[in-house]
């Protein structure tokens, strides 16, 4: 098979995991450990297309998420459980500027120009994010700066952690990968699911800024992703398979750490207590 006359991209997204996309269609490959000669075993050839970069880019994440097996659930939103998400949603956005610019200093300096300029957009594009989810937290009634001081969700921390590794390493790469599965999962969020959270929240309050920007209500996620795509697709095709890579892991990551680590009704009210702003 010539990978060079055929509309096709693969990517081992993990050791027993090969995604393959063609314009038509996607499936996943099984090679096992004796299995070295097959064509999908192969580093990844060819050019990439819009079409067949996203099924490739998609389907990463589709399988991060069947990999994560799971009977826990969230608990059930409340107000004071929507401060918590709302910190999180400030450091996953807080970081965003000053990483994407690094990424983009790097990017330059090792003369790759279409992620040199991807980076800056995105720098850009990310600036002032962090200040929604404050803004939010302050219509709850709380010190925002003070609450986000106190409150760091793991899961939060842990993609931070991941998008700062994936930035700080010999090839930044990986943060291209970050920021599609991000914005790519954020098209999940649309009006229902926004009008649930509004539903338990305070008459009159405004505390779904944030969210609605990284939705489907939000118009530029939709332009952020379909600009990622078409920039990855007309990438060599390791950096594709890198990409690839990184969407899985960062997927991987978010619903695994999505499921756990919410702390208590009675443990975030004594924390968001003595936070409180007067007349709330």
């Amino acid at each position: 098979m010539n990978a060079e006359c055929l509309d096709i991209e693969w990517a081992r997204v993990a050791p027993d995991t090969v995604v393959v996309a063609t314009s038509e269609r996607v499936w996943v490959y099984r090679p096992s450990s004796t299995d070295i000669s097959n064509f999908f075993t192969q580093p990844m050839s060819g050019a990439g297309s819009v079409a067949t970069t996203q099924k490739l880019l998609d389907t990463s994440i589709v399988l991060a998420k069947r990999a994560v097996s799971s009977s826990s659930r969230p608990p059930a939103l409340s107000p004071t459980l929507w401060v918590w998400n709302l910190a999180g949603q400030y450091h996953l956005t807080h970081c965003g500027p000053q990483l994407f610019e690094e990424a983009r200093e790097r990017f330059a300096a090792a003369g790759r120009k279409s992620l040199t300029q991807w980076a800056a957009h995105k720098a850009i594009e990310e600036n002032g994010h962090d200040r929604l989810a404050l803004l939010d937290i302050q219509s709850l009634g709380y010190d925002a700066e003070a609450v986000v001081e106190a409150l760091a969700p793991p899961s939060a921390k842990a993609l931070v952690d991941y998008f700062t590794r994936s930035v700080q390493t010999t090839d930044p790469i990986g943060c291209v990968g970050y920021a599609y599965t991000m914005e790519r999962l954020a098209l999940a969020v649309g009006e229902k699911h926004i009008q649930a959270v509004e539903a338990i929240l305070p008459p009159g309050t405004r505390a779904t800024r944030c969210l609605r920007v990284h939705s489907s209500v939000g118009s530029s996620e939709v332009e952020h992703v379909q600009e990622t795509i078409e920039l990855v697709a007309g990438l060599s095709p390791q950096e594709r398979t890198n990409v690839a890579i990184a969407c899985y892991e960062t997927a991987l990551l978010d619903f695994s750490s999505s499921q756990k680590d919410y702390p208590s009704e009675e443990e975030l009210k004594q924390i968001l207590r003595p936070l409180a702003l007067k007349g709330y």
